[in-house]
């Protein structure tokens, strides 16, 4: 059979700059119109369970609204029995406190549902498999996936379907993983190395594999990715339960203020001789006005939508912790190959020796390559074909004798027609051709010596005791990535290179790429104790990895990427999973981190301006009655003390439903450094929080008064 080899040139993918999203392959959970009818009926009535007040006490801002929602009513309920009071005015205030309280249950519901219908579709992947199980007899049993338990072994044929998580132990397969990352494009699958996992509920497309099943039934990967998605069990982050003390706190401070203002009033009217006290609906919605509902009523939304977005790019978040913490990171430890690089060396140039022609070169390298099937050797074949016009050749076996590589020989090549073509490291090939009574000229060593403190790897290519010249191998960097790094850059992110190779080919790489630093000949110890020294100065650090070799460093570093390609051990000790297993991945999720950070800090921002400009509606109309001074305030010019106060209780439900679209989808991100983040965040959600009411009361009590509602 003659040996042929495919001769097509790679293309390198280009990384563009300035979309995070346009890396991401198809996704497993497609992202839904955000309004989508079966999306909102849930929400709609999940938004009324969600008024019982032990649910709402863990949000003690609408807690708070809620308390004063029911009071107003219970004091309607009385005033329409007794026929006192403006029940038209005390109807209409507790219609909308209760819509303040099911506009912000409808935020987080919408979250929440968008969560559960991905869930849903995940569900239908589930199915109960038969599996082949290996007795300890060394039989094989029939037995449903549902009755495995970990440390089974069973056996999965061609079109088998895997019953369950595990390690591939014997054998080599193509496996179909469509069900969990959407690609059709099947994967392989083999014992030993870092792609022995796979996965319940993918399929077997070719050969046979031994697998150790890893995980018991309800404890599989997409077990634990249906819970998370569905997110009923969503623990607060850190930030989000600062931010809940700190809204509490600012509830409790108006509440009690709120609370002295009734007998205050009592005594100013009875020192004045005129004027009315404010009646509890109004109080209590001044109350509301007041404190931060806006961000009270969005904050978990935000939290929810965060992980939702994550799960949209196919990377599935062990926590809302970890996501929140990628917007934090300071470092970021990427790997070279497969990240930083395309993964594979490429033949870049033939370089000669005097008295060698470029052809004869290329010719010699071409053929002692042709049975290589490393993306070395192939990129090799391919470059003597573009540069030097030599098409792959067809060499019949029993002409031929392929020589393979060999760590202890440190070379491969082929005997043919007399010819011992040999290509290989270097001081291997002076060797080879030293044994056969050739010789290597002085300059020859100081070439290779070169190549490689630029970053590339040098292959000496030998026709028996002829040295001929050298081969130069590079890592490819991705296109785009310096401007990728530079963007991390931007963002306050220093960049860091792990790899395997020597000092000076790391330099190299490092420097073509633009990192801030890198680590050389770095094993796991030194991956771990890295991390430990970034964290010990303050840092947060985020890495990715793939090979048990990197749970250590994955399960220190505050945010640990594992490919879902990678080992169970890699997977459990990350705190995400990337679906597509793309190492570049990391950067986006970052991205999204960040995003979920600014989102919370801008409606955290608007809410509490929001709340300033407020206080210039309500306050001066609620006191004009008894201190008409205040009347100088009331720079809207609103109507009447009743219109003013429903006009910002409209307002300050209608606004929370109107934010909702900015919560689920996330403030857009840029690379900025914190400084211009905090002044554009402060121009456009602070100013525009201060003036936006203005405008919204003023409208809302025009409105009123040309319907005569109040």
């Amino acid at each position: 059979m003659p040996t042929t080899i495919a001769t097509e040139p790679q293309v390198t993918p280009q990384l563009p700059p300035d979309d995070p999203t346009s890396l991401l392959p198809k996704k497993l959970v497609r992202a839904r119109p955000l309004f989508d009818p079966e999306i909102v009926n849930r929400a709609v009535r999940a938004s009324f369970g969600k008024l019982n007040p032990v649910t709402l006490l863990k949000n003690p801002v609408m807690f708070v609204v809620e308390v004063g929602a029911a009071i107003t009513t219970v004091f309607l309920i009385r005033d329409l029995f007794t026929g006192a009071g403006n029940l038209g005015f005390q109807f209409q205030i507790s219609l909308w406190l209760w819509f303040t309280v099911l506009f912000a249950n409808f935020a987080e519901a919408m979250a929440e549902a968008r969560g559960k219908a991905q869930a849903d579709s995940l569900r239908k992947t589930k199915t109960d498999a038969i599996a082949k199980r290996l007795t300890s007899s060394g039989t094989v049993e029939q037995v449903t996936a549902s009755a495995l338990r970990a440390g089974d072994c069973v056996i999965c044929d061609a079109r088998d379907l895997i019953p369950g998580d595990g390690e591939v132990i014997e054998g080599i397969a193509t496996v179909d993983e469509s069900v969990i990352t959407g690609e059709s494009a099947p994967v392989i699958r083999e014992s030993g190395g870092d792609r022995s996992a796979v996965t319940g509920g993918t399929r077997v497309l070719s050969d046979q594999i031994k697998i150790k099943i890893t995980s018991n039934p309800g404890e599989t990967f997409l077990d634990r990715m249906i819970a998370l998605v569905e997110g009923a069990e969503r623990q607060k982050t850190p930030n989000e339960i600062a931010l809940n003390i700190l809204i509490a706190g600012l509830t409790l401070i108006f509440l009690l203020a709120v609370i002295t203002l009734q007998p205050y009033s009592v005594f100013s009217v009875a020192q004045a001789g005129s004027g009315s006290v404010p009646t509890v609906a109004v109080l209590v919605s001044l109350l509301v006005c007041l404190i931060p509902t806006t961000i009270g009523g969005l904050l978990s939304a935000i939290g929810i939508a965060g992980m939702d977005r994550v799960m949209q790019h196919n990377v599935l978040a062990m926590s809302g912790k970890a996501v929140e913490a990628a917007g934090d990171v300071n470092s970021l430890l990427l790997d070279k190959t497969g990240t930083i690089t395309l993964g594979n060396r490429q033949a870049v140039e033939f370089l000669t020796i005097n008295g060698v022609t470029d052809q004869e070169l290329a010719d010699a390298a071409q053929l002692s390559s042709l049975a290589d099937e490393t993306p070395e050797g192939r990129s090799i074949v391919i470059l003597a074909k573009e540069k030097y016009g030599l098409r792959g050749r067809h060499i019949p076996e029993h002409e031929a004798e392929f020589i393979p590589f060999s760590a202890y020989t440190r070379m491969s090549g082929v005997n043919f027609e007399g010819r011992q073509l040999r290509k290989g490291a270097t001081d291997a090939i002076i060797t080879f051709v030293m044994e056969r009574g050739g010789e290597a000229p002085g300059y020859f060593k100081e070439m290779s010596d070169r190549i490689s403190r630029n970053g590339g790897t040098p292959l000496a290519v030998a026709d028996g005791k002829r040295l001929l010249g050298i081969i130069h191998l590079k890592d490819i960097v991705k296109g785009g990535m310096k401007e990728r790094i530079a963007q991390l850059r931007k963002m306050g992110i220093r960049s860091v290179m792990i790899t395997g190779d020597n000092p000076l080919t790391a330099a190299a790489i490092a420097s073509e790429a633009g990192v801030d630093d890198f680590l050389a000949q770095a094993t796991p110890k030194d991956k771990l104790e890295y991390i430990r020294k970034e964290q010990a100065s303050g840092r947060l650090v985020a890495m990715t990895g793939d090979g048990t070799n990197d749970a250590p460093a994955l399960a220190q570093a505050d945010v640990g990427l594992a490919m879902n390609t990678g080992t169970t051990a890699a997977k459990e000790a990350g705190n995400m999973v990337d679906l597509d297993s793309n190492p570049t991945k990391l950067i986006e999720v970052v991205a999204i981190g960040k995003q979920l950070l600014i989102t919370r800090g801008a409606l955290t921002t608007f809410s509490i301006a929001n709340d300033v400009a407020k206080y210039f509606a309500i306050i001066p109309a609620m006191f004009m009655a008894t201190y008409p001074a205040l009347g100088k305030l009331n720079i809207m010019g609103l109507h009447t003390p009743q219109s003013a106060v429903l006009a910002a209780v409209i307002f300050n439900a209608l606004i929370i439903i109107a934010l909702v679209p900015l919560a689920l989808r996330g403030v857009k991100y840029r690379p900025l450094d914190a400084a211009s983040l905090l002044r554009r965040n402060l121009l456009i959600y602070g100013i525009g929080g201060i003036i936006a009411p203005f405008p919204g009361i003023w409208l809302i009590d025009q409105l009123l008064v040309a319907l005569r509602m109040a």
